[in-house]
């Protein structure tokens, strides 16, 4: 699968069963064409070697500056994979840690405090 991802010029990480991938571009809509071919050759990818990428539990997740996601989520509210839409979410939760669009790690601090909270009431 790697010689397929590469041929794009995509960036990708594996993990157990799950893979990721990614890509820094300025033009949001010409990623997203670069990105949607590149997810159709890994399913084929996937169907030849017996195989089956499950869009229906994919998510599109942007990064980028405040002006940069502003231009991008006026543009683009989906990514379409193997003809499903993936909703662009605002945050994901990627081995435990949860990352924002603008990488502020809000949400991951809370996140903890809360488990902390948590566990020292249970003290």
């Amino acid at each position: 699968m790697a010689d397929v991802i590469a041929q794009y010029s995509v960036k990708y990480h594996q993990y157990a069963n799950d893979t990721q991938l990614s890509m820094h571009t300025n033009n949001t809509a010409n990623g997203l064409t670069v990105l949607a071919a590149c997810t159709a050759d890994v399913t084929q990818w996937y169907l030849q070697n017996g195989l089956q990428l499950n869009p229906e539990k994919s998510e599109a997740f942007i990064i980028g500056l405040s002006s940069q996601l502003q231009v991008a989520t006026s543009t683009t509210s989906s990514v379409s994979v193997d003809g499903v839409d993936l909703p662009a979410v605002n945050e994901m939760k990627i081995l435990g840690v949860v990352h924002e669009s603008r990488l502020t790690f809000d949400s991951h601090a809370t996140m903890v405090a809360r488990a902390c909270n948590y566990h020292i009431q249970a003290i």
